[in-house]
């Protein structure tokens, strides 16, 4: 969505027994659903367990996905806490996912360009990251926190470098507002 800033602050997040299954998942798990890396190009060095995905837009269909009965149970519990705290409720998830940055990998600079997009608020929250991950979103270095979230604006260049020595683990999930899911706008 298209918020005032390149991020904005969402504070601490209670996601210890998600990040603990997140970590437990066996590596098949990750490769399970390539679907974001083969069409993204900018992805490609990523891994990914997809949750949710949405097709169609402005009438939209969400699916669940591989990934969806692994961590379910763990992942709605913070997405909820998230839009409870911060959002009108009410509104639709309409994607949601695991994604890992191997250490040394890293995300080219680009802009999200679905639809969806400009309506939806893009919500990450960092399960583990290392101080040596560089993520600028519009010219802006998002300092790494594990379990504290943040909106991205994804409709800025961003772009993520993990030059530490552990893995980075986003959970990143789009939620659609009831107002927005209604007419669509922001």
């Amino acid at each position: 969505m298209l918020i005032h800033a390149a991020t904005r602050p969402l504070g601490p997040v209670d996601c210890a027994e998600l990040t603990r299954q997140v970590l437990a998942l066996d590596e098949s798990a990750w490769a399970a659903d390539p679907q974001r890396q083969v069409e993204h190009d900018v992805h490609a060095q990523t891994q990914s367990v997809l949750l949710l995905s949405c097709h169609g837009w402005p009438e939209v269909n969400v699916v669940q996905c591989a990934g969806w009965p692994l961590l379910q149970a763990a992942a709605l519990p913070v997405m909820h806490e998230v839009v409870a705290k911060h959002y009108v409720p009410g509104g639709t998830l309409l994607r949601a996912m695991v994604v890992r940055l191997p250490a040394g990998a890293r995300i080219a600079k680009h802009r999200d360009s679905h639809p969806s997009f400009a309506a939806a608020h893009r919500i990450h929250v960092p399960l583990v990251t290392n101080p040596a991950v560089e993520f600028v979103v519009n010219g802006e270095r998002v300092p790494p926190r594990a379990h504290f979230g943040f909106e991205l604006n994804n409709n800025v260049l961003h772009q993520v470098v993990n030059r530490g020595q552990q893995a980075r683990i986003h959970l990143i999930f789009d939620y659609l507002p009831p107002h927005a899911a209604a007419g669509h706008s922001s």
